[in-house]
């Protein structure tokens, strides 16, 4: 069978977006494309979003290619899953934009995760795959639509209803090869994530050392897609890791939702003398895992703080044991080593906005970076849309998205202002 990988050419204007709007090597498809591969299907990944391809060369570059299967990502890259552009606008235009070029359509994503009957509705596809979907497109590849009863975690209609099939699936990471990018591919990777001590000098790239977390607080929506905490195998990732430097990649980011101490992949990696950037919780650390750390090359890190006092902590269900001094003590030492440490803050409603910037300005002193508190969205399949409204169901998107423009008056930096409503950013893509 002939397969399409399709990442849509992304846009913002109007979403509450938070991400990064920069382009990012899609692991996702890059897994996918190599297990469909193993399996004898024919594959190509179209990268809308690097090449800058409109929907209408979109939908040229799929058709000259014919295949049987085409499937388009509902969010940017695994990396921003768990923040994803609330609106289905763009995966819609692509969509529609490949009507009529193959036999079946099919999405992933976060949104099909969570709510993947009202997202089948949506866009109109012949099947969403839940969860992590680089073991599902084989399957699903493998088999005509009438078979597809035997594929776990997808949502399709059968005989005029819709069939939810399983829930959410968590793959297998010792079935994941080592990605190898092509070299043109790597070369146009000039982005370098989360990274602010140096302007880029040669290629930039993400890759993934573990997948999931096993703490549930409460803002985090990712219980549904990336949710249990695994390891990808050590030899895996260094050969990933090697491959990428033998092509000239100077920094490397890695996408773990918690990147934890693992001594031994730091001390692989300080060998490779290689700089790289993390997200992770700070009370996990120890005074002489953060040397290592930052000995290992990290040159950015982004540890979520969420809240300067152990109340809002709490009620973001952080599951922190440790006290504001004693984090400031890590974060401080962290910063001995590491030339960029951020402390990611989130509103929680119960800090003080002097006590919060007073806070701020201290850590500048060390020459660590605190964000202003970002407001918290309560994204379907979050601890926090749950406590709200329960089980998502097919409003959530809606629902979600009016609260947080009804809640908040200011935003974040990066989202700017002339946020839309989402029924106003879908409509603009149906119409």
């Amino acid at each position: 069978m002939k397969c399409a990988l399709i990442n849509p050419n992304w846009t913002f204007r109007g979403s509450v977006y938070f991400g990064c709007r920069e382009p990012h090597l899609p692991l996702e498809y890059g897994y996918a494309k190599a297990l469909l591969e193993n399996g004898g299907h024919e594959v190509i990944l179209v990268d809308g979003q690097r090449e800058s391809l409109s929907p209408g060369a979109i939908r040229e570059r799929v058709a000259g290619f014919a295949p049987d299967l085409a499937v388009v990502t509902t969010a940017p890259s695994y990396l921003f899953w768990r923040c994803a552009p609330p609106e289905l606008r763009v995966p819609r235009e692509t969509v529609r934009a490949l009507r009529g070029v193959c036999r079946t359509l099919a999405v992933i994503g976060p949104h099909g995760s969570v709510t993947p009957a009202s997202v089948l509705e949506k866009l109109g596809v012949d099947v969403v795959v839940m969860g992590e979907g680089e073991e599902i497109l084989p399957l699903l590849a493998a088999r005509e639509k009438g078979d597809w009863g035997e594929v776990p975690s997808v949502c399709y209609r059968e005989n005029g209803t819709i069939r939810v099939q399983g829930g959410p699936h968590a793959g297998d990471l010792s079935l994941l090869p080592a990605l190898h990018w092509p070299d043109a591919m790597i070369r146009e990777c000039r982005h370098h994530h989360h990274r602010f001590d140096a302007s880029p000098s040669s290629p930039g790239a993400e890759v993934e050392a573990s997948r999931g977390c096993p703490y549930r607080c409460s803002f985090c929506a990712k219980g549904a897609f990336r949710g249990r905490y695994r390891k990808r195998p050590l030899p895996v990732v260094l050969e990933e890791v090697d491959g990428l430097l033998a092509q000239g990649v100077g920094y490397l980011y890695f996408i773990d939702e918690l990147f934890l101490p693992d001594r031994r992949l730091l001390e692989a990696l300080r060998e490779r003398k290689v700089q790289f950037g993390i997200q992770t919780r700070i009370d996990l650390w120890s005074h002489g895992m953060l040397d290592l750390l930052g000995s290992a090359g990290c040159v950015s890190i982004e540890a979520g703080v969420e809240s300067i006092s152990e109340r809002g902590r709490a009620l973001l269900e952080k599951g922190c044991s440790l006290s504001t001094e004693a984090l400031l003590d890590l974060l401080i030492r962290a910063r001995k080593s590491v030339p960029f440490v951020q402390a990611t803050l989130l509103d929680a409603q119960v800090d003080a906005p002097e006590e919060v910037e007073r806070w701020r300005s201290y850590l500048q002193d060390f020459g660590i970076w605190a964000n202003k508190p970002v407001p918290v969205f309560p994204y379907p399949g979050s601890r926090e849309y749950e406590k709200r409204w329960g089980p998502p169901d097919g409003q959530a998107w809606e629902r979600a998205h009016a609260c947080y423009l009804e809640r908040y008056t200011s935003f974040s930096d990066i989202q700017g202002s002339g946020l839309l409503p989402l029924e106003c950013l879908e409509r603009e893509a149906a119409e």
